[in-house]
């Protein structure tokens, strides 16, 4: 594999007084080993910020690509890492420090011509290395700090205090693991009470009032497209839609939202942002700021470039999962670079790791200011994708259970002791033994440093693909000049990561450290972060145990009546394509008076491939034995109702879901089959079932036998079912159409 930059290939370059650009390794060497990379490397400085590469990332170079080039240049190789390796480690070129890729590669290519094995993260033969590093605000700052996001707030100095919240903006489609409603299901509908979020934001703005609010969308109901999965197509149509979302944020809820994306890792449309930032205006929202396009860097930064007006419009150019990377044209916008998602991760240690490496490293090697995990809470059933991937857990609503997991503590090692309007430092950020720092101020003196030196084996994201590094212990002295070389003491903030046992340190006090004469070095050990700073109002909240964890309840029961329900869906239930929604049957003033209603008529414009037909799952993964009860009403001739058991699949992967599915159609029919499209049919026939009245249906799996009752009488028995061997239970319809649901029940084993 060929490495993506010449930081890869080992081609840096030395700035001469000049400003000439000089190569450190002869060029022939690296085109015998990488050919085709020189040329261009050796005469385009971009490639190269601050000894980090500024291009996206390429997946990494193994041991495949190493052996490849060892075989074809043993004698460069054998004397050129000698003599590098005879240098101090601090006048070492970047090709063989140990954060280079191509220097594990080359040490890679060491140990296959030797015989050697080499143990990536931990200290190598040489010793511990040294470092010196000066932090001086009289050269000025760098950028802007803009602060750390997820899908939540927290208090500040208790936990994670985040800076910013990002919300979808529901489009009655499925975006990851579940589908959020629209504030606008059809054309003439507005309704700004309807989902979680701005339960969400106003909860965040009690805990935070400066936490800084992003709506995105990640679908749109049906009726913006007008039959088209594209929103575009009516630029207007689709703008007055999102700001009427922003507009009734404040309206109903007095929330001022702060920024706006376009499609979340979709296509964007030039004419579309413009038009956006022209409503925006008129509407009186220019506070509102467009963040495009919440995808990759490019071709958005071409763009903007090329595109005077779209310049105007776009403020932040964010991009997602950038690898801590980003490239020279989005540079020269010199607009605001976020990584306007991350992470997504599971909150273990090696998630916690994964954060505390990008958190810093997305400014030093790529200049992005801001940084958002997917997502804070992760507060869906475990099983579906992504599970455990926010920065702490609580997806038990029946037990009230929830896990403060170690990514929490990694996040208050910055937010804790910065805020949106700091300025970071002029400094590489790169530690001599690897890993990476940041400095940042407030421009009154207040200093922040957080270091971290997480090792390659403790730090992958679940993406992108991540280079070789290696880390070994060091020291770091740190030189504090200008209005800081006053300063007598720092605050100190430590975390270790442990992936032996389960005794990690997080976010831990030691308390202050002197300062002598404007220097202070530490002895930086493996998989550690540090937070040195004069703030002294950092803190570890404390809190009651949770209570303990439980399965889903095995007997579970509810008749949707609720007069006035807090949300506008029932409680346990996961949409997973159309919305189900709490409803009021005024046509009906007997017992089904309060029901549950699917009530999305037209298929939206989608961000993934969303089911043929709606569903909403419910319950333990793991059931097999189950009864599922659930009265139905179909409204319409066109549509149709199922109950389900052993549902196996959901989320992004919903289309393809197996489990065993009892229909019921107003023709007079039902069938039943092991897949929720409907094509696999294990037993069918007729059931007198017709629209616009009122029948419970039941579904029994005991072991491979499956058996359904309509009207508490047995309808068909006796199927025979091998697989999914477990799964949710689960209630949906035929086809976007307006169907009821009333007094569910499920007992299972």
């Amino acid at each position: 594999m060929l490495p993506s930059s010449p930081k890869e290939a080992g081609l840096v370059a030395n700035v001469t007084k000049g400003g000439e650009k000089k190569p450190k390794h002869p060029p022939s060497l690296f085109l015998f080993v990488f050919p085709g990379q020189v040329t261009q490397a050796s005469r385009d400085p971009a490639w190269r910020r601050n000894g980090a590469p500024v291009a996206d990332a390429s997946p990494s170079v193994g041991h495949e690509g190493a052996g490849g080039a060892a075989c074809c240049c043993c004698c460069f190789f054998l004397v050129a890492f000698t003599q590098e390796l005879r240098s101090p480690p601090s006048s070492r070129s970047f090709f063989l420090r140990r954060e280079s890729p191509s220097g594990k590669m080359w040490l890679c290519g060491l140990a296959l011509l030797l015989g050697l094995s080499v143990e990536w993260g931990v200290e190598a033969s040489w010793g511990k290395r040294s470092g010196t590093y000066w932090l001086d605000d009289a050269a000025g700052p760098t950028r802007e700090f803009d602060g750390v996001g997820a899908v939540s707030g927290g208090g500040p100095n208790f936990g994670a205090a985040l800076q910013i919240l990002k919300v979808e903006i529901g489009g009655d489609a499925q975006s990851t693991d579940g589908t959020e409603p629209s504030h606008m299901h059809y054309e003439n509908d507005e309704n700004y009470f309807r989902g979680y979020e701005w339960w969400l934001m106003k909860e965040a703005k009690k805990r935070n009032p400066d936490i800084k609010l992003i709506g995105l969308p990640w679908a749109f109901p049906g009726w913006i497209g007008k039959g088209e999965n594209w929103p575009y197509k009516y630029p207007d149509v689709t703008a007055y839609y999102i700001v009427s979302w922003i507009a009734g944020a404040k309206k109903f809820h007095s929330l001022d939202i702060d920024y706006v994306g376009i499609w979340n890792e979709r296509s964007f449309d030039s004419k579309y942002i413009k038009l956006l930032r022209y409503t925006l205006d008129k509407q009186e929202l220019q506070h509102v700021k467009i963040i495009a396009s919440d995808n990759l860097w490019e071709p958005i930064s071409f763009l903007v470039l090329l595109d005077s007006e779209l310049r105007e419009a776009v403020n932040i150019i964010g991009a997602h999962y950038p690898g801590t990377t980003t490239v020279l044209t989005a540079l020269q916008t010199h607009k605001k670079l976020w990584s306007s998602e991350d992470y997504s991760t599971f909150n273990n240690e090696l998630g916690a790791g994964c954060w505390a490496r990008i958190l810093n490293q997305n400014f030093v090697n790529g200049n992005m200011t801001a940084t958002i995990a997917w997502n804070l809470v992760a507060s869906y059933y475990e099983e579906l994708p992504f599970g455990r991937s926010g920065l702490m857990t609580a997806q038990e609503p029946w037990s009230g259970h929830y896990t403060v997991s170690p990514p929490i503590w990694i996040t208050a090692h910055t937010t804790q002791f910065t805020l949106p309007g700091w300025q970071y430092l002029q400094v590489d950020g790169h530690l001599e033994g690897g890993g990476s720092f940041v400095a940042l101020t407030d421009g009154q003196g207040n200093l922040t440093i957080i270091i971290e030196t997480l090792t390659h084996g403790h730090s992958k994201c679940i993406r992108p693909p991540l280079f070789p590094f290696i880390v070994t212990p060091q020291k770091a002295t740190f030189h504090l000049k200008g209005s800081f070389s006053k300063l007598q003491a720092l605050q100190m903030w430590y975390s270790k990561m442990e992936f032996s046992s389960s005794n990690s340190t997080l976010f831990q006090s030691l308390g202050p450290i002197k300062v002598c004469e404007g220097v202070l070095t530490l002895s930086l050990g493996l998989d550690e972060i540090y937070t040195l700073t004069t703030l002294t109002t950092g803190h570890k909240g404390s809190f009651e145990d949770p209570p303990p964890s439980q399965p889903f309840p095995s007997k579970y029961q509810d008749d949707f009546n609720i007069r006035n329900p807090p949300f506008s869906e029932a409680p346990n239930f996961a949409d997973q394509t159309g919305v189900f929604e709490y409803f009021v049957n005024t046509s009906d003033p007997g017992e089904h008076t309060y029901t549950l209603r699917q009530v999305v008529t037209q298929r939206p414009v989608t961000w993934v491939a969303d089911a043929e037909n709606t569903i909403s799952v419910l319950g333990n993964y793991k059931w097999v034995n189950l009864t599922i009860t659930s009265d139905i009403y179909i409204e319409s001739e066109k549509g149709g109702a199922f109950i389900a058991g052993r549902v196996d699949k959901a989320g992004i992967y919903i289309g393809g879901a197996k489990g065993v599915f009892f229909w019921v159609l107003p023709d007079g029919t039902y069938r039943v089959t092991d897949d929720l499209n409907g094509n696999n049919i294990l037993m069918k026939g007729l059931s007198g079932v017709r629209a616009k009245a009122w029948h419970t249906l039941t579904l029994i799996l005991t072991g491979s036998n499956a058996s359904g009752m309509l009207n508490g009488y047995p309808l068909w028995e006796n199927v025979t079912v091998n697989s999914p061997e477990n799964g949710w239970a689960a209630i949906g319809t035929r086809s976007f159409e307006f169907t009821q649901f009333d007094n569910f029940q499920v007992k299972a084993s």
